[in-house]
């Protein structure tokens, strides 16, 4: 409300007639929260919930700033996804670099979308990158997300190639060091065994 000088009733009326608009004009409808990690929580979810029986079809807790934990995360989202009946998506920045590890812990606690971006690309230290969850779900929590990994890396140098923008040499799983191997101890141990200091093989 401080951005848009309009008290909260105003707001809210606004969400209101903006979906209606949107629903009458056959538009799916996905009601996003600006600023919601610093918003106050109860009335963001009567928001929300006002929203939805005006026509939103989904709904999104936008994280704009990137000052969120995992913690506060999974509470916000163990609290907001059981007072709504719509599906809940989550929207975060990386200003702290934790965009991958609030994505991860709001889709633990009932989050049923996430906005990622490939390489992480977005307004200032970035939005949350695709391959870092997609990644996580797969291989760090066994979990499929029917996306072919094989083709993250590809994808992942043609958005850099188009964007203008590199990719970090230390970016993980996707930056160019990020199978490198310098120290003579972490060579040696790879010749025995590749897992001992690769935690997915390179192909993958």
């Amino acid at each position: 409300s401080v951005k848009l000088r309009k008290d909260r009733e105003t707001v809210r009326q606004m969400a209101i007639d903006t979906t209606e608009y949107a629903r009458e004009h056959g538009l799916i409808v996905e009601l996003s929260g600006e600023d919601a990690s610093r918003a106050d929580l109860d009335f963001l979810k009567s928001l929300y919930i006002d929203g939805v029986q005006a026509g939103a079809d989904r709904l999104c807790f936008c994280d704009t700033v990137g000052l969120l934990v995992p913690e506060k995360t999974d509470a916000i989202f163990r609290d907001i996804t059981s007072a709504l009946n719509a599906p809940v998506s989550i929207h975060c920045h990386d200003d702290f670099g934790l965009a991958t590890a609030n994505t991860v812990a709001a889709l633990k606690a009932g989050a049923k979308q996430a906005h990622v971006t490939m390489n992480g690309i977005g307004e200032r230290a970035g939005n949350t990158s695709l391959e870092e969850v997609v990644m996580t779900i797969e291989w760090l929590y066994k979990c499929k997300t029917g996306i072919n990994t094989n083709e993250i890396f590809k994808a992942s140098r043609l958005v850099s190639k188009l964007t203008g923008i590199p990719v970090a040499p230390n970016k993980s799983l996707v930056g160019g060091n990020a199978f490198t191997h310098e120290a003579g101890i972490h060579v040696h141990g790879l010749l025995a065994d590749t897992s001992t200091y690769e935690p997915i093989k390179p192909e993958v």
